[in-house]
C-alpha cells in the first residue's frame, strides 16, 4: 500500500474509543466508565493545535472525563455522543468550508467507515477491526490508545516540515 498525500492535510477527525484509546472500559462502583490515554497522543495533538491544524473529534459516547481530557490538549471541536457521525462531519466542514479531502480520518471500527471514505486520507490503528483496515490508505504501526495518533500526527507534520 502506498501512504496517501500527507503534505495536503489541514485538520484531523478522530475517534476516541479505540482511537484515542484502547478501547478499555473500566466500569467503576459510580458508574463512570473510565478510560485512559496516551500522553504522546496528547503532546501530538497539542502540538498541531498551536501550529494551526484543525483538531476535531467525534465519538459515539459521551463522557465528562473524555471531554475535559481534550480540553485540557486545547482541542474544542468536540462532539461526544453523536448517533450519526457523517451528519456531524457534514455539518462542521460545510460550517467550516473544508474540503474533505484536505482531512486526516482516524477510526477504528464500523461507525467511521461511512466518513472515513470522504477523506483524503483514512486511516486507522494497527489494532483496528478488519473491513475499517481495508478501506484505510494509512495504517498506523501503533493500536489505538498506545501512541496511533501521535504516528499520524507527526507523519503528517513532517511531511509538510511543521513538526
Amino acid at each position: 500500500m502506498s501512504l496517501p498525500d500527507l503534505s495536503a492535510v489541514r485538520a484531523f477527525v478522530l475517534d476516541v474509543d479505540g482511537v484515542l484509546t484502547d478501547g478499555t472500559l473500566l466500569a467503576l462502583n459510580s458508574g463512570e466508565q473510565a478510560r485512559t490515554f496516551h500522553i504522546r497522543d496528547g503532546y501530538a495533538i497539542r502540538h498541531a493545535v498551536a501550529k494551526g491544524y484543525r483538531i476535531v473529534v467525534i465519538s459515539g459516547r459521551e463522557e465528562e472525563g473524555v471531554r475535559r481530557r481534550l480540553e485540557s490538549l486545547d482541542v474544542h471541536d468536540i462532539y461526544l455522543g453523536v448517533a450519526d457521525k457523517m451528519k456531524i462531519f457534514n455539518n462542521y466542514i460545510n460550517l467550516n468550508r473544508l474540503d474533505p479531502m484536505y482531512i486526516a480520518y482516524m477510526g477504528d471500527d464500523m461507525p467511521d467507515v461511512e466518513v472515513m471514505r470522504r477523506c483524503g486520507v483514512a486511516a486507522c490503528p494497527s489494532d483496528a477491526a478488519t473491513d475499517v483496515a481495508a478501506i484505510s490508505n494509512y495504517v498506523a504501526s501503533l493500536p489505538g490508545g498506545k501512541g496511533a495518533v501521535r504516528e499520524l500526527i507527526e507523519a503528517v507534520m513532517k511531511a509538510q516540515n511543521t513538526w
